[in-house]
């Protein structure tokens, strides 16, 4: 084989790889905010979700972009780990039609695709349709890669040394192997199988081999997702690690199935006689199929077994405890007048989640104490959980038949669930510029720092009475709360006219007074916020 031939082989697959990258690209930009809407549809049921996850990998071609959004998913809580194993069971059948796609031999058709791909993505301005040229170039891309590797391994065959190595992965267990490590390094096992393809078009595989190699290539095809789940959190890492045993399961069973019934390879052989390429894209489609309709009704012991392989400990079962609703359980099944009251409930044990974790925050600016950042944002992921479960509780209470002021009483309370998600919001801020402080980018004056701790704590003082009001329906001290919010104003207009003293007379640092300001805006809106909590429920507020 010469130097032509190999850079050509190079260039090839690198054109291969990086149409597929392109194309990929434009179809998740072309479809947009839809992918989020199609996930979201996933918990209806194993077969819903299962349906999903091919809908999707075959709008992005590519599984493994399919299987990162899951895990996000998981990881923020939008999904359980039973819909994420069905719509990554679906992802496994969606990445075999790029296989059945590059089996058609339209690589004449390739150049005019490249053309009219680059004419659109470089010249036509709307947003829409440049992502559909990419998707055009992409494709284009593809099979003009898929081509020069077609013309530059015909020769291997007959190199002695290639076809010593080939010859070796005509032993099953080293195909798989093969396999599996190929599509490690390419991220895809649609594109491996696509180059394992090519070269059984061109006689350097027999079709045994490239099955053996196909197996091992949706095995390889997890190494994205393993690395996705790494930042993840443990449920996270969990959904890497259902990819991965629904593969090595899906290995097992069609090793098993086609060594018993070897008639099984011959039957899809017959259905595209004397053509190799399809061949092997309805051996990967029939593969991916059969492992669904075997593993998904053994889907809930697969999840079983990967919450054993990575256990949860006793703080994360403690903060999965507090992710759940307590009270707010059930609205069709009980008075409206009670499921209000439970309502009112869960967003006051919401709020003194949101208010202790505001204290965290502050504890943590103040101290210069890394370990309760963590807290702080574990903590702001519970009570954005809470908000949204507790306002689609209230969605629901909506529906039954309720008296107006009930009605009015219902949505005074989404209101102050969604106050009280901004107090947090505002810890998970304050945090941040302990992060800041604590690198040494910025500083802040002794001075400064005093004057911000009188701010806190008179903030403090002021949502630790609303929420007192708020929890006992006691609306007799909102004049004291009024109160206690103004003096935090005042405090914060004052602190703000010695900051800007400080400014002039170059005491303190532009970017430490950026987060003195930041800091008093901050603290003054929490308790802004708390006391329209305080008046959520008052028939008469004072505000």
């Amino acid at each position: 084989m010469t130097a032509s031939e190999i850079f050509s082989l190079c260039g090839g697959i690198g054109l291969f790889l990086y149409g597929m990258t392109v194309m990929s690209t434009g179809l998740r930009n072309a479809c947009g905010e839809n992918l989020k809407g199609i996930l979201e549809k996933a918990g209806k049921s194993r077969l819903v979700s299962v349906l999903v996850g091919v809908g999707i990998t075959v709008l992005v071609q590519s599984s493994s972009a399919t299987d990162v959004m899951v895990i996000g998913f998981v990881t923020s809580g939008m999904m359980s780990l039973a819909q994420a194993l069905g719509v990554i069971m679906g992802a496994n059948i969606g990445t075999t039609i790029t296989a059945q796609i590059t089996a058609f031999d339209i690589g004449v058709f390739a150049p005019f695709l490249l053309f009219a791909g680059a004419v659109v993505s470089l010249f036509v301005k709307n947003h829409k349709a440049r992502d559909i040229g990419n998707v055009v170039l992409g494709f284009g891309m593809l099979f003009v890669g898929l081509t020069l590797m077609k013309r530059a391994i015909a020769p291997l065959s007959e190199t002695e040394a290639f076809a010593a190595m080939m010859a070796r992965l005509s032993n099953p267990i080293l195909s798989v192997l093969f396999g599996v490590l190929f599509t490690a390094l390419l991220q895809s096992s649609s594109s491996s199988t696509v180059i394992f393809q090519a070269f059984a078009v061109q006689g350097i595989l027999s079709y045994q081999t490239a099955v053996y190699l196909v197996i091992g290539a949706a095995v390889g095809s997890v190494m994205p997702n393993i690395l996705a789940g790494l930042t993840a959190n443990r449920e996270g890492r969990r959904c890497s690690i259902l990819n991965l045993l629904f593969n090595l399961l899906r290995a097992v069973l069609i090793l098993a199935l086609i060594t018993a019934f070897p008639q099984v390879l011959e039957w899809i052989r017959a259905l595209s006689p004397g053509n190799v390429a399809r061949q092997i894209a309805n051996t990967h489609t029939a593969f991916a199929v059969i492992s669904v309709a075997v593993l998904l009704p053994l889907s809930s012991y697969i999840v079983k077994l990967s919450e054993r392989l990575l256990p949860v400990s006793e703080e994360e079962a403690k903060v999965q405890e507090q992710r759940r609703l307590v009270y707010l359980t059930q609205t069709s099944r009980i008075p409206p007048a009670l499921a209000m009251e439970q309502a009112r409930l869960e967003i006051s044990r919401m709020g003194h989640i949101a208010l202790n974790n505001l204290e965290q925050a502050l504890d943590c600016f103040f101290t210069l104490n890394d370990a309760k950042r963590a807290t702080v944002e574990v903590n702001e992921e519970t009570v954005d959980l809470l908000a949204r479960d507790i306002v689609d509780k209230l969605v629901e209470l909506r529906m039954q038949d309720m008296s107006p002021r009930n009605l009015n009483r219902l949505y005074r309370m989404i209101r102050a669930v969604d106050d009280i998600e901004r107090i947090s919001d505002h810890a998970e801020n304050i945090v941040e510029f302990e992060e800041i402080l604590q690198s040494g980018r910025a500083t802040i004056s002794e001075e400064a720092l005093g004057e911000l701790h009188t701010m806190a704590v008179a903030t403090i003082r002021s949502l630790t009475l609303c929420f007192w009001i708020f929890d006992n329906n006691d609306f007799d001290r909102l004049a004291e709360a009024k109160d206690l919010e103004e003096t935090v104003d005042d405090i914060k207009d004052e602190i703000t006219g010695n900051h800007i003293r400080r400014l002039m007379n170059e005491t303190c640092s532009a970017k430490g007074g950026v987060i003195f300001t930041d800091m008093a805006v901050y603290l003054e809106r929490c308790s802004d916020h708390a006391l329209k909590i305080a008046n959520a429920l008052a028939d008469n507020e004072v505000l």
